[in-house]
């Protein structure tokens, strides 16, 4: 049925639809939506299949795999070994680290032993000098009568009736123990800036007369013909009365020189065999091994007797070391006099092209890391963190092995001089006498700014100053600290972490009271006594005791360098793919980082010095760890643990 309707100037015409033509049309509208909706719900499940085959591609290709190498086993046992996972890691990290540190030993130690040994198979193959502590011990007269029995075992092994040099074994005593109350501790002289003191030849000289010398000037230290010796020390160098010489400690000369003139003139054949008991010690090595077992049990009475390892003085450094396998012995003679020779050996075995390019590779990671961290930290003005920013891309680094320890001929010329034979005591003084002549002639040749002479098989990293230029010796690149094929977790933890506590100590001055005019000085002060409260609210191990004040740099190092090698770690996991872990270790990868960090650190708490400026090695360890929020979070560390504390501080 049609219709019309009027509209304006024309019409429109509409035609009716009957109930079942509706009906119809609802329909297939329906079956439109439903259409509609059913291509929507397959589109959807088909994004979301690839979207879970991408994820599982990318996060389960990349998630970390177990690393099955020699290598990761040998460190895996030394983990396992080590730590005690028994206990709570956000209330006792140290422990669940170095829970068992007894057993298996300090890892720096173990790994100083381990170059000794590779040192000694390369080789296919002066005994320790024990002075009078300066201290009054318990077993203070025991300990004199077991240095009488040594001195009279020396005598009967020379020759000697012990019954008629007991007066000259007492005077020994005596002069040890008067020489040694003269020493005045590192820390007193550094403090009176008398580390060193320039004085000529002519005022260390015996005058011609007592008294005034020539020109008015006192002498220092008469007592001793100091032309003579030490033309005779420094041939063929040609001094004169007016040559300059460092001294270490002037005030020890003069106390020495005046007991000489006192009471040692009085008694020269009780000086005489002072030095001949001195000269037998630093000949044992090369004695008959009755020598060496007599200063071995008297080492091992004194540190019976003192609770501790027998005292060792050299250079002016006092440092306690239980008594040497005759091997190692033989090892750092070895060493001493063949230095050269051994060094490039010991690189070739232990440091290939490849350690190094990872090495360095390493470092260049934390140091760029570092700069771009400079921009976070709170206290340093713009100026001061562009001077930092230059330091660091100016720095040049010595990583592994030094230029002269990469020279092609071990048989070196400078050992035309050594005398082998015919006895072992006649090899040693030549050996003695031509590693002299080495280090007279280096004295006589022009210095190189650059000269780099630390030993490949030392552990200690350091940075000169005049230079700014920072050494890693290959050495202390070594397992259970770094190796090519462990996991990054690993080498950033405890290598990565070790490389930037040396960078950080490059900007020490700035934490000293003056130190950066221009920085906020509140804000710093604020974040330093932050830190040292942080420090101070922390357990310390039983029987030790620690300066918190004392050991601020050293702990702030330790704070950064653990931030710092982090945020290294976490660039590297977003630029490859690949992470390993130790198998069995249940330890994640970002939660492996903090327990290598802590690996570096493992000793045994009561064996810490008590000037030590480093905090004890539980601090070293939980005082980093509870200034880390990403330890709390990778670890789930509720509120209250002890490595959970309310505020953290943000000095670096």
């Amino acid at each position: 049925m049609w219709t019309e309707q009027a509209s304006g100037s024309g019409t429109r015409r509409r035609r009716e639809r009957s109930p079942e033509e509706e009906l119809h049309t609802a329909q297939d509208g329906w079956w439109q939506m439903t259409l509609r909706a059913l291509r929507t719900l397959l589109l959807f499940s088909i994004i979301l299949g690839l979207s879970l085959l991408l994820w599982g591609y990318v996060f389960q290709g990349c998630g970390p795999s177990p690393c099955r190498t020699s290598v990761c086993q040998d460190l895996l046992d030394l983990y396992l070994a080590s730590g005690n996972t028994s206990v709570a890691p956000c209330t006792d990290f140290f422990s669940f680290a170095c829970g068992n540190i007894n057993r298996t030993g300090s890892p720096f130690q173990a790994l100083a032993e381990e170059n000794k040994r590779r040192v000694r198979r390369i080789l296919d193959q002066p005994e320790l000098d024990v002075l009078l502590k300066q201290k009054q011990e318990p077993n203070y007269a025991q300990i004199l009568r077991e240095y009488l029995s040594y001195l009279n075992r020396l005598v009967t092994l020379l020759g000697g009736d012990p019954t008629k040099v007991g007066n000259d074994a007492s005077y020994s005593l005596f002069i040890n123990s008067q020489l040694n109350q003269f020493l005045r501790p590192g820390e007193q002289q550094q403090a009176q800036g008398k580390v060193f003191e320039m004085v000529t030849v002519d005022q260390l000289q015996v005058p011609q007369a007592k008294g005034w010398g020539k020109m008015g000037i006192k002498r220092v230290a008469p007592a001793i013909d100091w032309l003579s010796c030490l033309q005779a020390t420094f041939a063929p160098m040609s001094l004169s009365p007016s040559y300059r010489v460092a001294v270490h400690d002037l005030e020890y000369l003069k106390n020495m020189s005046q007991l000489i003139e006192k009471d040692l003139m009085k008694h020269r054949d009780f000086l005489q065999s002072h030095i001949i008991f001195g000269l037998v010690k630093t000949l044992s090595p090369a004695l008959d091994s009755q020598f060496q077992e007599a200063h071995r049990s008297l080492s091992q009475k004194v540190g019976e007797l003192t609770g501790r390892p027998p005292m060792v003085r050299r250079a002016g450094e006092e440092f306690f070391q239980p008594v040497h396998p005759r091997w190692m012995t033989c090892v750092e003679k070895t060493e001493a006099f063949f230095e050269p020779t051994l060094a490039t050996l010991f690189i070739k075995e232990t440091f290939k092209p490849s350690t190094h390019s990872a090495a360095m590779e390493l470092f260049t990671t934390i140091k760029d890391t570092f700069i771009s961290h400079l921009h976070t930290v709170p206290w340093m003005d713009r100026e001061t963190r562009a001077e930092a920013q230059d330091r660091l891309t100016q720095l040049q680094v010595k990583m592994g092995p030094s230029e002269w320890a990469l020279k092609p001929d071990p048989a070196r010329q400078e050992y035309d001089d050594v005398q082998l034979g015919p006895s072992f005591l006649q090899t040693f003084l030549s050996c003695v006498r031509s590693r002299q002549a080495r280090v007279i002639q280096g004295f006589l040749q022009p210095f190189s700014s650059h000269r780099w002479q630390v030993l490949p098989w030392g552990l200690k990293a350091s940075y000169s100053i005049p230079d700014h230029v920072m050494v890693f010796p290959a050495g202390l690149l070594q397992p259970p600290f770094f190796h090519p094929g462990y996991p990054r977790a690993v080498n950033f933890g405890a290598a990565g972490s070790i490389m930037a506590r040396e960078l950080l100590h490059i900007f020490d001055q700035l934490l000293l009271p003056g130190g950066c005019p221009a920085c906020d000085t509140r804000a710093l002060q604020k974040a330093l006594l932050c830190l040292e409260r942080l420090y101070a609210a922390l357990p310390s191990p039983k029987g030790t005791s620690f300066n918190v004040s004392r050991t601020l740099l050293e702990d702030a190092a330790d704070a950064g360098a653990l931030a710092i090698a982090l945020k290294a770690y976490k660039k590297r996991l977003v630029l490859f793919r690949g992470e390993t872990i130790l198998p069995n270790l249940d330890l994640s990868p970002r939660q492996l980082f903090f327990r290598s960090y802590a690996q570096v650190m493992c000793r045994d708490p009561s064996t810490q010095d008590p000037q030590d400026i480093r905090s004890p090695p539980t601090l070293r360890v939980h005082g980093p760890l509870s200034d880390s929020p990403a330890f709390t979070r990778h670890f789930r560390c509720p509120q209250g643990a002890l490595l959970n504390p309310p505020s953290r501080c943000q000095l670096w």
